[in-house]
């Protein structure tokens, strides 16, 4: 992370130095001034506007846990993890933490699902031979964890609602398809290389389900007339946020669980970590702008979009790239992106509504590959990152074209 906020800001330097050596621009260095106090104001404008909305959620998701309702979930993946992962005994602490970080993932509770994602990674590594090579079962649930489905991904609706658009939820149908791709693309690729069976009567059962559903979910929106696709991708995205909240709230009043003091717990947790990625953003919103005010990041853009050009496709999307390719490297970097082309294009635009669709396809591979490797002193990945970049590119690829079906 270092060297890349490191190399954004030396590189957009660099480029604004051609620009004044090599084209004689002198108000090159004034853009990137006033790109930096914009970008800072704009950071922390977006930090305290998200206050309230982090406060509620977390509040909610604070009874999702003391209820129970996340370890319900967790219990009905685990019969699915102990096929995937024959090498693990059944019954091992692991498929707990695992089930855990999945469903953490699944109701965007990013705070909880890294906690419960390094104990996974110390579980298995107590039963992995060679304590410096990643192992089979390390490797899937890392894959299919920076691939995770995200059924609610309720921090890109906040930023999407602080920034004003007019559904904040319409990109939930459009998320849900891209990163069920990208979960698909990366776990075909592990059985691939590992040969899993998926055939597995247990195994074959769980992805029947879940096509089935998304079959049934992609069917019904082809039957839809255009102007009404992003109408009920809200509605449907507004009422599972409804009910899961008032699901969450009657589990807590049935298993007499303190709603008030539960809720305010998380609530505080909320407003800590608003304040904690207060200079985050800061960093990463001023790194962008200058990217941006210097050229370079035109540059990159304008490139792909030519060779693009050249294929005889559409370029609107290139305006959104930026975020994509920075989501495997960077979850902080990829938001300030997501926020920068919200900022430059609108809100409600195409662009910003696939950046949107790309922040929520899959998650930053390679800080994740960091710090749970890290975690337990793995040095050899084997095909772990093979497997993660080939499902952030099939979870890429799929928001490119799910956006243009909702929102071209």
């Amino acid at each position: 992370m270092n060297k890349l906020w490191g190399g954004m800001l030396l590189g957009s330097f660099a480029a604004a130095l051609w620009q004044w050596l090599v084209e004689g621009n002198t108000l090159i260095f004034s853009a990137l001034m006033n790109s930096i106090f914009e970008m800072a104001a704009l950071s922390i404008e977006i930090a305290i506007g998200l206050i309230g909305l982090l406060c509620f959620w977390m509040g909610v998701l604070k009874l999702a846990e003391a209820s129970g309702g996340l370890n319900f979930f967790a219990r009905a993946l685990e019969p699915l993890f102990a096929k995937l992962m024959p090498e693990v005994p059944r019954g091992h602490p692991a498929f707990g933490h695992i089930t855990m970080n999945m469903a953490a993932n699944i109701f965007g509770l990013d705070n909880a699902a890294t906690p419960a994602g390094i104990k996974a990674m110390q579980s298995l590594q107590l039963i992995n031979s060679q304590k410096d090579t990643a192992s089979n079962a390390q490797i899937l649930f890392l894959v299919l964890n920076t691939s995770a489905i995200s059924l609610f991904p309720v921090t890109i609706m906040m930023y999407r609602a602080q920034q004003g658009a007019a559904n904040p939820a319409d990109v939930f149908i459009p998320i849900l398809l891209a990163t069920s791709c990208a979960t698909l693309a990366g776990l075909l690729a592990v059985a691939w290389i590992q040969r899993i069976n998926l055939f597995n009567k247990v195994i074959a059962g769980y992805v029947l389900g879940a096509i089935t559903i998304l079959g049934m979910l992609i069917w019904w929106f082809a039957q839809l007339p255009s102007d009404e696709l992003t109408e009920m991708s809200s509605f449907i995205g507004n009422g599972l946020l409804i009910t899961a909240i008032m699901g969450f709230v009657a589990l807590a009043w049935y298993r007499k669980v303190a709603i008030y003091e539960q809720f305010i717990e998380g609530a505080k947790q909320g407003f800590d970590l608003a304040v904690t990625i207060m200079p985050y953003l800061v960093a990463m919103l001023v790194a962008v702008g200058l990217l941006r005010s210097s050229g370079l990041l035109d540059l990159l853009i304008n490139g792909v979009a030519s060779l693009i050009g050249m294929l005889g496709f559409d370029t609107k999307f290139t305006e959104a790239l930026p975020t994509g390719l920075m989501r495997p490297f960077s979850g902080s970097g990829a938001r300030a992106m997501m926020l920068e082309t919200m900022n430059q294009y609108g809100v409600d635009s195409f662009s910003a509504r696939l950046a949107a669709v790309f922040q929520g396809s899959t998650e930053t591979t390679f800080y994740v590959l960091a710090v749970y490797f890290g975690a337990v002193n793995i040095r050899r990945l084997r095909h772990a990152i093979a497997c993660g970049v080939f499902a952030d590119i099939a979870g890429i690829v799929a928001a490119i074209v799910i956006a243009y079906w909702f929102f071209a």
